[in-house]
């Protein structure tokens, strides 16, 4: 079991790693949204740093109850974040070019788009509770909330950084945004093939 200090590093790091794909989302999301208010930043940060502590917990869980049935299953997190970084890009994009002309913000991300958003960045997660499986529930527990610290400091400055790029690209932040999610989704899968 690991203690102290290297307990705290180690869930600080995996938070790092884990959160990388929700920092590129929540770029894409402030290049979309150049106006969007504080509150609504702390909220598109919320869900990302809820998930990415949700999925590790999951799959400690599953590892502890019904670890066969989720090796299989994991062979297809891959296709489902593909899938719903495809879906969700693709609307940012068809919706950049449609507005284009309109001058007008529009929120780039509603609220079931966002949960998408938010499985698919950290669905990949589940993995994580394998490597945490000899973690006692107290410190499953508090590496999931180390992990959903990380993760919101990272997507805030993802959303505002994308905030302060996408006021000069107007509508084109929305594609490039969309572009941005089409590319996570590609390299997510690829990755799960090469390994």
């Amino acid at each position: 079991m690991v203690q102290g200090f290297a307990f705290i590093l180690e869930s600080a790091l995996l938070g790092v790693g884990l959160a990388m794909d929700a920092f590129s989302v929540s770029l894409a999301n402030g290049l979309n949204e150049p106006n969007m208010k504080p509150l609504r930043m702390s909220g598109i940060a919320g869900v990302f740093a809820g998930f990415q502590a949700l999925m590790p917990m999951i799959g400690w869980i599953c590892v502890h109850t019904i670890v066969s049935k989720f090796t299989k299953l994991q062979a297809y997190v891959p296709i489902a974040a593909l899938v719903l970084l495809l879906f969700i890009g693709g609307k940012m994009i068809y919706e950049g070019i449609k507005n284009r002309n309109s001058g007008l913000e529009k929120p780039a991300v509603g609220f079931g788009a966002l949960l998408l958003q938010g499985i698919a960045t950290s669905i990949d997660a589940l993995s994580v509770g394998f490597t945490i499986a000899e973690y006692d529930l107290m410190h499953a527990l508090l590496c999931a909330v180390i992990i959903a610290a990380v993760t919101f400091v990272i997507c805030m400055i993802g959303l505002f950084l994308g905030k302060k790029v996408g006021t000069k690209l107007s509508w084109k932040a929305s594609v490039l945004g969309g572009l941005i999610l089409i590319g996570i989704g590609i390299e997510i899968f690829v990755s799960s093939l090469i390994h």
